[in-house]
């Protein structure tokens, strides 16, 4: 794993049109209510929601011809926070 110190916050080169998405893997916890259709909820064993994800890892809000978020003006906080060409979005992409 490289360092994020090591890493350039905001790479103005880093496009989601060239990642395939690999955000949309990760597991997201619901902390705050921005609209996000119940369909697209998951909640474990101890109350706590999440996105849901499909059998594949993938989120279930993905739109898979597209790979764009299908509900992105009701995306959760951390999708919103998650900042295209900012540290975190490029050590995903660095990720095998």
């Amino acid at each position: 794993m490289i360092p994020l110190h090591t890493l350039p916050v905001l790479d103005p080169t880093a496009t989601c049109d060239t990642c395939a998405a690999k955000c949309c893997r990760l597991e997201v916890m619901l902390i705050t209510d921005t609209g996000v259709p119940e369909r697209f909820i998951d909640t474990d064993d101890w109350g706590s929601q999440t996105m849901a994800r499909l059998d594949d890892g993938w989120c279930a809000a993905l739109d898979r011809r597209t790979m764009s978020c299908s509900i992105y003006r009701q995306r959760p906080l951390i999708c919103r926070e998650f900042e295209m060409g900012g540290s975190d979005c490029l050590e995903e992409r660095l990720a095998p």
